[in-house]
């Protein structure tokens, strides 16, 4: 994402507009500028990397969107110290071996000799001089390496840019009322998972039916707005992509550079709005445990299918996602939820989450390493079947719930 200063927009009315650019033969020049200017840094400094992106800007009146470009690139990259030894230890020992003489270039390059000759006896690897003299200060932001470069197509680089611009506007959104239209329910799946990763303040409303209307409480919204949270809502946006159909509308707070009062504007987006994601689609699952649990279900001889994914459980405010659905060829279903999660706050919601639902057809597997104790959760009542396991939840133990009801 971008930093504010390198955000533009423009407004229509009481609407506010995010910069976007078109992928037309001269934004793509400049994209292709500027990965070539970072895949030909691999291996010299930041600094020399800064030093060719500012003669890049030159004088020109885009050098804002050459530099978001760049900020863009610069995520895509690692920088890495690079010294014989952590820079920090290595000063202390130049430096202290450098006081036992009158300072002068060939005492500096004599005192370099004996610290690499010193190291290369109890690394047990040959270091050289010159190595030491780079590492002293190699810890500085400028003096670090550029190792690697996920070089991106120029079309991509846009795409991001694009979507970057976008995301800065919930920076300082103070409410957002997001409709998720009827689509696929895996897709419902991973905006929430997304939504709790986030850790974002929602009150989700509807069912996989008819589509969800979530509220989401904006970082403007809280009693001291939190830089932090308006990243976090940011972040939001590349999943909601992979939603099928959807629209939002956002209330943003911005502030008037000359009279310094606060202006209530609004910002509106779909599924339509032709922004791309860089995120994954998803992946299988959620946790080492439930694949290896679907791995030893496939070998399992039973009539009972196990599917991925689920209907979600609308309950009031808030959705709950089964991780597995067990279904028979005669027509009978049961959810499955695993609960190897430990914290108190997950282990609280989660089950008044299965308090809510008031699902008889639900089996809740419980991991024996969790307090429940501890985190204030009793299991009495719960409307669940519940299995306790160990390490690995065994599919023999799921079908003992199973088959008595056959």
């Amino acid at each position: 994402m971008l930093p504010t200063d390198l955000l533009m927009h423009r407004y229509s009315g009481e609407t506010l507009v995010p910069k976007r650019l078109a992928l037309n033969e001269e934004n793509l020049a400049i994209a292709t500028t500027l990965i070539t200017c970072f895949q030909l840094a691999q291996g010299e400094t930041k600094g020399s990397l800064n030093h060719r992106l500012q003669e890049l800007e030159g004088d020109s009146t885009n050098y804002r969107i050459k530099r978001g470009l760049a900020h863009i690139l610069t995520g895509l990259s690692t920088f890495e110290t690079i010294s014989p030894l952590e820079p920090p230890d290595l000063r202390q020992r130049t430096f202290q071996l450098s006081a036992q003489s009158v300072a002068s270039p060939r005492a500096t390059q004599i005192t370099l000799e004996k610290v690499a000759d010193q190291l290369t006896q109890s690394l047990g690897h040959d270091v050289h001089p010159e190595q030491v003299r780079q590492g002293l200060y190699a810890d500085l932001a400028d003096n670090q390496i550029l190792t690697q470069f996920e070089a991106p197509t120029a079309e991509a680089l846009l795409h991001r840019y694009n979507l970057s611009q976008v995301q800065g506007v919930f920076y300082r959104a103070s409410q957002i009322i997001l409709t998720a239209h009827r689509n696929d329910p895996g897709e419902y799946k991973l905006l929430f998972r997304y939504l709790k990763l986030f850790g974002l303040m929602a009150y989700i409303e509807g069912d996989a039916d008819h589509g969800f209307t979530l509220t989401i409480d904006g970082p403007a919204s809280l009693f001291k707005a939190s830089t932090r949270y308006g990243l976090a809502l940011a972040k939001l946006l590349p999943a909601l992509l992979h939603v099928t159909k959807w629209s939002l509308t956002a209330t943003i707070n911005t502030r008037d550079t000359y009279t310094k009062t606060t202006r209530t504007r609004q910002f509106a987006l779909n599924s339509d709005c032709s922004l791309t994601s860089h995120y994954p689609p998803g992946k299988p699952f959620d946790s080492m445990l439930e694949e290896s649990f679907a791995d030893r279900w496939q070998k399992t001889k039973t009539p009972w299918q196990l599917e991925r994914e689920v209907d979600l459980i609308p309950i009031p405010g808030s959705v709950m996602i089964p991780d597995f659905r067990l279904v028979h060829p005669d027509g009978r279903t049961f959810l499955l939820e695993i609960v190897g999660y430990w914290r108190s706050k997950y282990l609280q919601k989660k089950f008044a989450q299965v308090r809510k639902a008031n699902r008889s057809d639900l089996i809740l597997a419980i991991s024996e390493r969790l307090n429940l104790d501890k985190a204030g959760v009793k299991v009495e009542g719960t409307p669940a079947q519940m299995i306790w396991f160990k390490s690995k939840l065994s599919p023999k133990a799921v079908l003992e719930v199973l088959e008595p009801a056959t």
